[in-house]
This record gives structure tokens, C-alpha cells and sequence, in this order.
């Protein structure tokens, strides 16, 4: 089974210098070869999950890569339960927006975008490195990928770099990740200095057993819990957690495909996976597991506040993005192995699903504010019920997949006995189902030329082409029938196959009215959002001017954007100004100074340098004559 694994990050590498060097002109070929390299690697992947099923056990291999000394570098693959389901979710939801781009790429002449066969290079790239990282056994091996993954997130958040807004948004990602990266980068190198091994398997055995050496000064509790909080640094960042959360909705100015690939499997699920691949670490340090649960939390509530009253369509679903990461890191930080990677799991099916339905919009109505749509249920069909299953996905609505997996997590934050996470958790629910219901209402059921005086004629809308309405439909039952590996009906199938040993996975007594406690919080969502845009008994408008305060909150993001510009980026900008000038006056003025000297040094020198011999004899014979006067008089 080794041998095929490998080809599974493999084979979407292979694509990327087939499109580069000789399919790049012919634009068709280029999306054909991706798309084939994908779905070559998702059968793959089926192999590979179905294997581990029925092995039942974590196998891994190794291949040397270089030895320098005592250390000998590997590159390892591991196969178990956790890698087999993310091979084929990330295979999976990659295999379906690379079709979908076939038809959100094409301009409305018919003409593919300029830059397609790069389009499809870039998004087989990022799928290769997010495969890659899925299958590392190593610190080492993780951390290129990881890198690879937000070099990848660049390319395409600034696909279109020839707007400026773009071009920024690009940046920014690369820079915020970077800064959790480096705490990443910390904690690898730290475990190193103490183990000597980049290997999880060495590792997690070293601090299983408590023979983690300790750092100077610290107990072993304590450095362990140092190394565990600066790796999941590098969670926070990619998986943007508060308070490195400021890239992920600026993201929204790459392709829409491309914002369902980052948002659903690929980027922000790395953060998640590392904290789930690790959580032996996380789980030794109960300290450590109370930040992730924390910062999970508060995400989960802060961007879901931010969502309610937001009008970019894209926006709002990338928002609800950080709050589900946050729900599933806080799943995690209260042990809910299970419940956190069976989220991440449905998460990508309904969330992908969320972002085509969207793309789907726009490309119909040529915008993303969503007071520009309205009625568009009528002409969209496909694109709206898919939606609404998304939506009920989301919001937690039996029997689809949203339901099994939210359930799941509260119930494990309930069992945790903190009611501030669990009262973040519960608010979530109710805050999750408005705003996507908001979301819903507005842009399929509302009137958009009555309520922002938008000008488009809904019989000019039509459906989006069969190359976008068939990956959204396969999406939309796998948003109904994925959870169901979660539910009583299977047996709980998906607790016994990704579990950690030594956790309990039970709900014990009570969990039926935690259920009916989220349930009602989602209705009461659904219902609220259904006053407020549906039936419009409540004016949107008064009840945004009697919250006031809150609203300018929520709709300026907590101003956050602007704390950090004035914290963080005035202060590095002057700093950066005044070296340069430093560098540029006493630097380069020193350098510079030392050259004017020497150069005016040898202009002088130059005048005795004449090359006439006539010259010369006389400057001898002046000096003779007065060494003799010298000596004359001495």
C-alpha cells in the first residue's frame, strides 16, 4: 500500500511542470490534466482509507533523505485512521472545485481567463503540498509542506495581482501566517535540541513515558507546555484563530474556487490536522489544552458576531469559517478527539458547498454585496436548495451532517464542566443559524432593487452551467449523508474509527438535552433571521439604529484591523523609515567616505604619478639636493 500512498501527493506535483512547459497554451489540456492528476490521486486515497479500515492499525514508512553526522534525515509517510480521512477529503473537495472552475473561470464570451493554465498549476500545487503535509510522519517533512501550503495560499489569494486589493490581501496572508510560523519553527526546534529527533513516533514515545529532558530553569511539565503552546502557533496562524485571524477574510479577493479550497480542506484545515496529528503532546500538557480551548472559543463567538452584519457574501461565509475552526479547536482543547475531527471532517463537504453556492451568485449577478441579489430562487434553483442544505448543515439542522458533528462538540464542552466555553459554544449555535439565514433570505428570497435600489432584471439571471450545478449537487449529498457515520444509526461508526487512546468516548448522562438545547438555538436562529429579512416583521434597519453601538462594532470588525495598523504596522513603517535613512547617511556614509577619501587620495597621487622620466630624475634630484642641504646644516 506504500508504494500507491506515495503516489497520492505525487501524482498533482507531476501536473504542475506538465501544465508549466507543455500545456500551458492550450488551456483546456492544462484544466484536463489537473484535473485528471486529482482524480487519479482520489482513487488513490479510497484505496488507502478502505486499507486502513480494514488494517485497523497505524503503519508508516521511511526512506532516508540525507545523513550529516549522527543525524539521519528521513522523508516518512504514516497511514492511519486520521491521515486516510484526510487524503480523501482533501482529494475529494479539491477533485470537485477544480471541475467547478472549469465553468467559474470562463468570461462571460465564453473565453477562459488569461491566466488559466496558471490557475490550474497553482491550485494542483497547493493540493500537493496539503497532501504532503497529511502524510508527513516528521517535524522536519511537516514543516515544508506547511511552508509549501502558505507559498501556495499567495499565489492564488493574489491570482488576480493586477488588483492592487489582491496583490494586499496576498501579502498579508503570507506575512500573518509567517508570524505564526515562526513560533512554529520555535517549538520544532526546541523538541529537537531536547530529543535529537524530528520524528512524531520518537517524540510522542519520549513524552509519553515523562523523559522529556526539561530547559534551563523549568520543570518538564512546564517545557512541554511551552514547546506545546509555541507549535500551535503555527495553528493559530494558519488555521486563523485571535488573534492571527486578520488574513483569512481579505482572502476572499482570490477566485471564489479558490476560497472554498483554502476555507474547506486545504489551508486553515492544516492548523486543526497539527493539532490533532500532535495531540499526544497537547495531551500531556493540560495547561496547554486550556489555551486551545480558549482561544478556540472566544474565536468561535467573535467571528460569528462579526458575521451577522456583514454584506459581502464571500465575507460572511469566511467568517463563518473562523468561527467552525474555532469550534473545532475547542472541541480539541476539551478533549473531544473525536467530536473536533469528525466537525473538520463535515466541515469541508458543507463548507466547500457554501462557497461554490456563493461563486454560483456571482457569477450570476456580477457582485458580491448581497443587497445587489434578491429572488434569485426562481431563476437559481440548484443553486439555492443546495444552498438552504448547506445552510441547515451548518446551522446544525438534523439529519444533516453539521448536526451529528456540532453535537458532538458540545456535548464534549459540556462534559468538560467549564460553562464559559460551553456558554460561548451554545451563543455560536444561535449567532451561526442567523447569520446564514440572514445570508439565505436576503440574496434567494428578498427583493434586492427595493431594499438597495440595485438595478438587475432577474430574468436575465439564469442557472450556472452543469460543470458548476454538478459538483454542487454531489457536494450538497455528502452535506446530508456524511454525518450519519456519527450517529446512532451506524454505530457511532466514526468514534471507533478516529479515536485517541486513552480518552473516553461516551456522552454519558444527559447529552439528549445538551442536543435539544442546540437544536433550539439553531431554530431560534432560523426563526429570528426568518422575522428580520424573511417576513421583514422587524425592520433591519431600526433594529441596526437601536443597536447602534454593537452594530459599528461588529460591521468594523472590532476595529481590529485598525489596532494592529496602529500598533504593529505605523511603528515597523517609521522604524523602517528611519533605518533606511540611518543606512542611507551613517552606513552608506562611512562606506561612502572611505571611497571619496581614497579616490581624492589618488588623485593626488596621480599628479606625481606623471609616467615621464624627466619628472622623475627631477623630483631625485630635488631631493637629493635637499637631503645634502639637511645634512649641511644639521
Amino acid at each position: 500500500m506504500f508504494s500507491y500512498t506515495w503516489w497520492v501527493p505525487i501524482l498533482p506535483l507531476l501536473a504542475v511542470p506538465i501544465i508549466i512547459f507543455f500545456t500551458r497554451k492550450n488551456k483546456d489540456l492544462s484544466s484536463y490534466v489537473s484535473i485528471g492528476a486529482i482524480a487519479l490521486s482520489f482513487l488513490i486515497s479510497c484505496a488507502v482509507f478502505y486499507w486502513v479500515m480494514n488494517n485497523g492499525k497505524a503503519e508508516s514508512e521511511h526512506i532516508c533523505w540525507f545523513v550529516t553526522g549522527a543525524l539521519s534525515i528521513q522523508l516518512s509517510i504514516v497511514i492511519d485512521q486520521l491521515s486516510a480521512m484526510m487524503l480523501v477529503v482533501v482529494s475529494f473537495v479539491s477533485l470537485m472545485i477544480q471541475i467547478y472552475s472549469r465553468g467559474y473561470m470562463r468570461e462571460p464570451d465564453g473565453k477562459y481567463d488569461p491566466g488559466f493554465s496558471r490557475y490550474y498549476a497553482f491550485l494542483s500545487l497547493f493540493t500537493f503540498s496539503m497532501l504532503g503535509l497529511v502524510l508527513s510522519n516528521n517535524f522536519l517533512q511537516m514543516y515544508i509542506f506547511w511552508e509549501l501550503v502558505g507559498v501556495c495560499s499567495y499565489l492564488l489569494i493574489g491570482y488576480w495581482y493586477h488588483k492592487p486589493s489582491a496583490a494586499e490581501a496576498g501579502k498579508k496572508a503570507f506575512i500573518t501566517t509567517r508570524v505564526g510560523d515562526v513560533g512554529f519553527m520555535i517549538g520544532v526546534l526546541l523538541l529537537f535540541k531536547l530529543t535529537g529527533s524530528f520524528d512524531f513516533e520518537k517524540i510522542g514515545e519520549i513524552i509519553k513515558a515523562g523523559n522529556l529532558p526539561a530547559l534551563a530553569g523549568l520543570s518538564p511539565e512546564q517545557t512541554l507546555t511551552i514547546i506545546a503552546l509555541f507549535v500551535f502557533c503555527g495553528a493559530v496562524g494558519k488555521s486563523a484563530q485571535f488573534p492571527l485571524h486578520v488574513w483569512l477574510p481579505d482572502a476572499m479577493e482570490g477566485p471564489t474556487p479558490v476560497s472554498a479550497l483554502i476555507h474547506a480542506a486545504t489551508m486553515v484545515a492544516a492548523g486543526v490536522y497539527l493539532v490533532g496529528r500532535l495531540f499526544g503532546m497537547f495531551f500531556a500538557s493540560p495547561d496547554a489544552l486550556i489555551v486551545v480551548a480558549y482561544i478556540g472559543g472566544f474565536t468561535a463567538i467573535f467571528a460569528a458576531t462579526i458575521a451577522v452584519t456583514q454584506n459581502d457574501i464571500k465575507r460572511i461565509i469566511a467568517y463563518s469559517t473562523l468561527s467552525q475552526l474555532g469550534y473545532m479547536m475547542l472541541a480539541l482543547g476539551v478533549c473531544g478527539y473525536t467530536a473536533g475531527l469528525f466537525h473538520l471532517m463535515t466541515h469541508a463537504f458543507f463548507k466547500a458547498l457554501l462557497f461554490l453556492c456563493a461563486g454560483s451568485v456571482i457569477h450570476a449577478i456580477h457582485s458580491n454585496d448581497i443587497w445587489a441579489a434578491g429572488g434569485l430562487f426562481k431563476p437559481m434553483k440548484i443553486t439555492a436548495i443546495t444552498f438552504v442544505i448547506a445552510a441547515l448543515s451548518l446551522a446544525g439542522i438534523p439529519p444533516l451532517s453539521g448536526f451529528w458533528s456540532k453535537d458532538e462538540i458540545l456535548i464534549a464542552v459540556f462534559n468538560s464542566g467549564d460553562m464559559i466555553l460551553f456558554s460561548f459554544a451554545i451563543i455560536t449555535v444561535f449567532l451561526t443559524a442567523f447569520y446564514i439565514f440572514r445570508l439565505f433570505f436576503v440574496v434567494f428570497m428578498g427583493k434586492g432593487e427595493e431594499e438597495n435600489h440595485h438595478s438587475h432584471e432577474t430574468h436575465h439571471i439564469h442557472e450556472s452551467p452543469f460543470v458548476m450545478t454538478l459538483p454542487l449537487i454531489v457536494l450538497a449529498i455528502l452535506s446530508v449523508i456524511s454525518g450519519f457515520i456519527g450517529s446512532p444509526l451506524c454505530g457511532n461508526w466514526i468514534g471507533k474509527f478516529i479515536h485517541f487512546e486513552g480518552l473516553h468516548h461516551g456522552h454519558g448522562s444527559g447529552h439528549e438535552n445538551i442536543m435539544y438545547l442546540g437544536l433550539f438555538m439553531a431554530c431560534l436562529g432560523i426563526f429570528w433571521a426568518w422575522v428580520v429579512y424573511g417576513v421583514k416583521w422587524v425592520s433591519c434597519v431600526k433594529l441596526a439604529k437601536a443597536l447602534h453601538p454593537l452594530y459599528l462594532l461588529s460591521f468594523n470588525k472590532y476595529w481590529i484591523d485598525e489596532l494592529y495598523e496602529i500598533i504593529f504596522i505605523k511603528p515597523i513603517h517609521r522604524f523602517s523609515k528611519w533605518t533606511l535613512s540611518f543606512d542611507l547617511r551613517v552606513i552608506d556614509g562611512l562606506v561612502n567616505g572611505v571611497a571619496y577619501f581614497s579616490r581624492g587620495l589618488g588623485m593626488i597621487l596621480r599628479i606625481l604619478q606623471t609616467g615621464l622620466a624627466q619628472a622623475y630624475m627631477l623630483v631625485i634630484i630635488v631631493g637629493i639636493v635637499c637631503f645634502l642641504i639637511f645634512k649641511l646644516f644639521e
